[in-house]
């Protein structure tokens, strides 16, 4: 698995260089989209990644940071299948899936989608589904358990959960995503055996999150979505996270590849 960072940034405004939250894990010829943030599919075409192979995308909740870039996404999506000559590359006949718990906002972005060149007719089947606490996507051995947290609040009664963290399973790794949390503790059911935690700062002190991953004993930590702390002092605070996790620990920028 290859991950690649396209956005970085917390809920702020416009930052140099950075973009708002979104990360892709290639594996096996296939993309798999985490979050959507404004910019995310430029990033990621200006990468050479290919658009074309993205097989599912996972929204953690439906913010602006985290969704402003998703409409874009699907429409170079569209247009770069309508510019593709290989028809073995085109995206007809293939599947793509999107999971985003507030089906609501989805309808306002096919309504918007349905407004511009063409209508948004594609070729292919574009299926967005809601989901709750569970595994929510399972195929080809790649594993997306999603486990609900409280940025968003506590729903009433009989109305579901908005905002959840994701458990990413393959190849014998067990990575895990934040996504936006009321508090680090939320995370604890997922990070039984954990490779690597991804971990948002704009809402949390990286000391914080350091001293909560050592004690759950995570192999690596990754820290995205970053707050005014680290957008104001990275140096400063990456040394912060190495005096407390040791040099496994990482401050992503956007564009920024690893592997597993």
């Amino acid at each position: 698995m290859k991950i690649t960072f396209l956005g970085t940034c917390a809920g702020t405004e416009p930052m140099p260089d950075r973009r708002h939250t979104s990360f892709m894990i290639e594996r096996g010829g296939k993309v798999y989209w985490f979050d959507a943030g404004a910019g995310c599919s430029y990033t990621a075409h200006l990468l050479d990644i290919d658009l074309l192979t993205v097989r599912a995308v996972f929204i953690s909740h439906t913010h602006m940071d985290h969704i402003g870039g998703l409409a874009n996404l699907l429409w170079d999506i569209r247009k770069l299948d309508g510019r593709q000559s290989d028809p073995q590359r085109r995206m007809a006949g293939k599947h793509l899936d999107l999971f985003i718990a507030n089906l609501q906002v989805w309808q306002g972005i096919m309504q918007f989608l349905q407004g511009t060149e063409g209508q948004f007719a594609v070729d292919f089947t574009l299926q967005a589904q809601p989901y709750a606490d569970g595994v929510v996507f399972d195929e080809d051995g790649f594993k997306v358990t999603a486990l609900h947290n409280q940025h968003m609040g506590v729903p009433a009664a009989g109305e579901a959960w908005m905002s959840h963290s994701f458990l990413v399973e393959a190849d014998g790794k067990r990575v895990v995503f934040s996504g936006d949390i009321k508090d680090v503790s939320e995370l604890a059911p997922l990070l039984v055996d954990c490779d690597l935690l991804l971990a948002e700062t704009g809402h949390h002190k990286v000391e914080d999150i350091c001293v909560y991953a050592r004690e759950k004993q995570v192999q690596r930590l990754g820290f995205l979505h970053h707050g005014r702390a680290i957008l104001a002092d990275p140096q400063g605070e990456a040394q912060k996270a190495h005096s407390i996790f040791g040099e496994r620990v990482f401050l992503a920028e956007d564009g920024m590849h690893i592997d597993l």
